[in-house]
């Protein structure tokens, strides 16, 4: 069965006014459904060997217990368990829910002014939306959360993924993407009505100032004084302008031959950077303060939200995706052949005590929840779904492969960096993990810190702590708080094995930590220009002027306020005595998954809207359980009276040392750090009422808009009218074989550099 030419087809197809005289715009939905779905012997003995191996990975993980776990069952079931639930729930929900039409123009195409508007091709774009969505919270989540043992992290990465993190990303960017491009919060105004909606664009544009600014320090704290990453990363830069005018002017669609071209660009800015970094004028000219890379990244963040995303930003988002994929994937390798044995327990003995342990403080519901926030579930990701993505997609149904897919590949990032993380012995990690007031920063402080934990099987000696670091070429490895070091020491000790020895451990771990910067900076940019857009959305309602993003005067000013939002967290982070912002982090988890919370009480009530009651629970299961576990997380926060917990418990403990005349009080050596710990637990405290009470307010306002929904069968769509599409391009990957037989139509009648003029 074969496509229909543009001579066989009615004009007007499904109410669209097809242009005659152009190829079909779409495969028709029954072939295309025929040639993916058709089940042959072979297909039918390959998904049934997928699910016996994933159920066989599961039973090792989570039912055989012995001394150790081979590694090498993490990654089956992972991949197994995404295979599974990409092609039979994903499609479900293609099918049942969003009802993807290709034959409809996407704002892409209808609303193209070749700045934020424009038709991206699916495996650029792919490329941009992971890179932008996968910041800091898969590396650093699960490497906080291996406290408690593997197996509760590994169901919630890859069960939340499935069920919650995936759904939500893919939904968002479907609905936003039949709403022009609207921001979330936007889409909450419309849907929630003004009180619910108010609150929802208040609650995103709070929460998103606080989480670039997070992502951004995470950047200044790996590249500080490390002239190779500041190389290699500030080397993307020009490699990505280069590859943006090469695709846009020179070579129009041939993604493969620039992608090459980029790759091999990039391996040589990351081998280059340990050349520079060794030269005496290289590490003058690249060894950096934090001040100054504070500065540089506010700068970058600015000017890669207003050039156009052909130019910088989805090129640069790209390229930093095959670092991340490539390296994430060869991690994955280097376990299946090393199979390195995990030794840690599957639940520790930090599971059941109240008060945590030393890396996370706190019980393990709800605060493994929020501490594993991206690759599981991430508020987050619904705002680039709703950002820029939208944005830039061809073709509706390539919504399932940019969001759902895009989502499932963070997840696998997450276990790849638990994996890591466990991977390294569990005295070692905790030595790493634990604050410097706790173990006393020496290496024989350290140790005798974590012997004194009543750990099985753990008996560090200061001898190993010191190896340690002289092995990845640190001077000490105690107290590397923040899970990045952590997880370098993971990989450089599971590559080393597999390439070069022990020799290459210092290799490794400084590659590691330079792929991490370059992994979390693509999220700044990539954040700073959606944050961009939901300001131009909010101020929208009161000066309509500001919606139209090519306005150029609405979008530097927008952009300013926004960068000089975050830009000035940042710089108190880094200058204050304490790191200010990183007593922020904690809120960080909590304030991201509030925000999925918003963003999956939005999705049911269009759910609901579009009258699909019987579907409710798919948003619906998410949502129940991410407000239970943040409503809970922030309760807690807020009412704890465990200083190591609650904020106001906290900020109270310190207020009294002050009043006393005390001139140094737990982790604060003297008044000033106690003054500042005085001041962030208050801003942190008075925010997390803030959040939590927002986040109430969106979700009673959803579940009211559901009710009305129900009773009335639905309500008017809020959607943009259907516009006839006159661009092809395929929904997947790889193209069926009727796909491929339409771009050989469009090819031989449309050539590349016309089709965006149609």
């Amino acid at each position: 069965m074969t496509t229909r030419s543009a001579d066989d087809r009615p004009e007007h197809e499904g109410g669209l006014a097809l242009d005659p005289d152009l190829p079909p715009p779409a495969v028709d939905p029954q072939v295309l459904d025929e040639q993916r779905g058709r089940w042959t012997p072979l297909r039918i003995a390959l998904w049934v060997g997928v699910a016996l191996l994933g159920g066989l990975a599961w039973v090792m993980i989570a039912l055989i217990r012995g001394e150790t776990v081979n590694a090498i069952w993490f990654v089956f079931a992972a991949v197994c368990t995404y295979f599974i639930a990409y092609r039979f729930y994903s499609t479900y929900i293609e099918k049942r829910i969003t009802q993807a039409d290709d034959r409809r123009a996407t704002p892409a195409e209808y609303n193209e002014n070749g700045q934020d508007y424009m038709p991206m091709d699916r495996r650029v774009l792919y490329g941009h939306h992971f890179a932008a969505i996968a910041g800091a919270g898969p590396l650093v989540g699960p490497v906080l959360a291996a406290q408690w043992g593997y197996l509760p992290g590994t169901l919630w990465i890859i069960v939340g993924v499935i069920l919650a993190g995936a759904v939500q990303d893919y939904l968002v960017l479907f609905f936003s993407m039949r709403r022009g491009g609207r921001s979330l919060g936007q889409m909450a105004r419309e849907e929630l009505g003004l009180v619910g909606g108010m609150a929802a664009l208040i609650a995103t544009l709070a929460i998103m100032v606080i989480i670039v600014a997070i992502l951004a320090l995470v950047v200044v704290n790996a590249l500080g004084e490390s002239p190779w990453g500041v190389f290699s990363v500030a080397m993307t830069i020009p490699i990505a302008l280069f590859m943006g005018v090469y695709l846009r002017f020179w070579r129009p669609g041939k993604v493969s031959e620039v992608s090459i071209i980029g790759f091999v660009l990039l391996m040589a800015a990351i081998i280059g950077g340990g050349a520079v970094a060794e030269s005496e004028w290289g590490a003058a000219l690249f060894t950096l303060d934090r001040t100054t890379i504070a500065w540089a990244i506010i700068i970058y963040g600015f000017v890669a939200a207003v050039l156009p995303v052909w130019l910088l930003l989805a090129p640069r988002d790209y390229l930093s995706t095959f670092m991340k994929i490539g390296t994430i994937l060869m991690l994955a390798v280097a376990i299946v052949v090393v199979q390195p044995a995990i030794a840690a327990p599957a639940v520790s003995e930090f599971a059941g005590r109240a008060a945590g342990g030393p890396v996370v403080s706190g019980p393990l519901f709800p605060f493994l929840f929020v501490t594993i926030a991206c690759g599981a579930l991430s508020g987050f990701h619904a705002l680039i779904s709703s950002g820029t993505t939208p944005k830039l997609v061809e073709k509706e149904r390539q919504t399932r492969l940019i969001g759902y897919g895009g989502m499932l590949m963070e997840s696998f990032v997450a276990i790849m960096a638990l994996v890591a993380a466990l991977s390294i012995d569990r005295g070692i990690y905790f030595a790493m993990n634990a604050s410097a007031a706790a173990t006393g920063g020496t290496v024989e402080t350290a140790a005798a810190f974590v012997n004194q934990l009543g750990l099985a099987g753990v008996n560090i000696t200061p001898d190993v702590l010191a190896q340690t670091a002289r092995d990845v070429g640190e001077e000490s490895i105690v107290s590397r708080t923040g899970g990045a070091p952590t997880l370098a020491v993971g990989l450089s000790h599971i590559m080393q094995q597999l390439i070069g020895g022990s020799g290459l451990m210092s290799f490794w771990y400084h590659f590691a930590i330079m792929f991490e910067a370059l992994f979390i900076l693509t999220a700044v940019d990539a954040g700073t220009r959606v944050a961009r857009f939901m300001l131009q959305d909010f101020v929208g309602n009161f000066a309509p002027r500001f919606r139209d993003t090519s306005w150029r005067t609405g979008a530097w000013v927008c952009t300013a306020v926004m960068v000089a939002g975050w830009g000035a967290i940042l710089i108190m982070g880094v200058t204050d005595p304490l790191g200010g912002i990183n007593s922020l982090f904690p809120l960080f988890g909590i304030a991201n998954q509030l925000l999925a919370a918003i963003a999956l009480a939005v999705c049911l009530a269009i759910v609901a809207g579009r009258g699909r009651v019987g579907l409710l629970w798919i948003p619906m299961v998410p949502l129940v359980f991410a407000t239970v576990v943040t409503v809970t997380a922030s309760l807690y926060k807020i009412f704890s009276s465990v200083p190591a917990i609650g904020y106001w418990a906290q900020h109270t403990a310190f207020q009294n040392a002050l009043a006393e005349g005390k001139t140094s009080f737990g982790t604060a050596k003297n008044v000033e750090a106690m003054e500042a710990v005085v001041r962030n637990t208050f801003i942190q405290g008075t925010l997390s009422i803030i959040f939590v009470t927002l986040t109430v307010i969106v979700i009673g306002a959803a579940v009211i808009a559901t009710i009305r929904s129900m009773r009335a069968g639905g309500r008017p769509s809020a959607e943009d009218q259907p516009v006839p599409s006159r661009i092809y391009a395929p929904s997947g990957f790889v193209p069926v074989p009727a796909e491929r037989e339409l771009e050989k139509e469009w090819a031989q009648k449309v050539p590349p550099r016309e089709r965006s003029h149609h």
